[in-house]
């Protein structure tokens, strides 16, 4: 089930301003700041003060999915030939 979230496609990588706007209820970006972070979200401010988020991180959020609590599968270091049997 958490594989097909990962294959669902996306249109845009963040959020766009009018999503943000729905998610906080608020449209002044200061607002939104505010909102997001009494709430917990991460997130970046672009250089106009913007909040962006990651379009994955919020469907994971809005899922009621902690997004800190996820792990990446652990790596096996990649493959490596076996020399062990050669002469």
């Amino acid at each position: 089930m958490m594989a097909a979230m990962f294959e669902i496609s996306l249109t845009s990588e963040t959020l766009q301003p009018d999503e943000v706007c729905i998610i906080s209820g608020c449209s002044r970006k200061n607002d939104q700041v505010e909102w997001l972070n009494r709430n917990g979200w991460v997130f970046f401010k672009n250089r106009a003060g913007e909040p962006i988020i990651g379009r994955l991180y919020a469907r994971l959020k809005l899922a009621g999915i902690n997004p800190a609590t996820l792990t990446a599968p652990a790596s096996t270091g990649g493959w490596q030939p076996d020399f062990s049997k050669a002469r």
